[in-house]
This record gives C-alpha cells, sequence and structure tokens, in this order.
C-alpha cells in the first residue's frame, strides 16, 4: 500500500500521471483487456510477465508493438492473439511502452 502511494505521489509531482492515465485508458479503448490482466493470467500472458520477458531488450518497445499489431500464437502458450491491425503504429508503440514499464 506504502508503494502505491509513493509511485501515486511520484507521477503526482512529476506530471506523468496524465500521461500514465492517458495509455492506461487507451489499453481499455483498444479491448487488451478483454485478454490480458496487468498481474493475472486470463487467455494471454500477464502484462507484467510480457514486461519481465522483455527486460533485457534493448528494441523491446518496437517489438512489442511489431507483435500487437500483427498478432500471434505459441510464445506464451497455444493461445492465439488476434491480429491488431486497427490500431496505428504511434499507438501500438504507445501500448507496448505501457506495458513494458508494468514490471
Amino acid at each position: 500500500m506504502k508503494k502505491s502511494i509513493s509511485v501515486f505521489i511520484f507521477l503526482m509531482l512529476s506530471g506523468t500521471m496524465d500521461v500514465a492515465f492517458a495509455d492506461y485508458d487507451l489499453l481499455v479503448k483498444s479491448n487488451c483487456l478483454a485478454c490480458h490482466y496487468v498481474d493475472k493470467r486470463k487467455y494471454g500472458p500477464k502484462l507484467n510477465e510480457i514486461a519481465a520477458k522483455y527486460a533485457t531488450d534493448a528494441n523491446a518497445a518496437e517489438t512489442v508493438a511489431k507483435k500487437i499489431k500483427a498478432g500471434g500464437s505459441g510464445v506464451w502458450g497455444e493461445d492465439m492473439m488476434p491480429p491488431q491491425a486497427q490500431l496505428s503504429d504511434a499507438d501500438a508503440l504507445i501500448l507496448a511502452k505501457y506495458i513494458l514499464n508494468l514490471k
């Protein structure tokens, strides 16, 4: 609880809170939460698992953005992620960066 409050205060003071909420809103608007949760498995992997998997990848944001747009299967099990081709490249990159910060 103390950590959550500290993060909230940090975001408020740093001026990045609006960005964080906007990125979360894009996650909701893009229907990502229909298959993914941050910290528990639904159909797809947990979002924080994705962040952990790509934590050491210097090109992680671009890689994850491409995976979001193209979809795929076999990386996290048998479930298939449908392509999200309707997303702009910019929105896919915003989502990827947001997800990768959920460590």
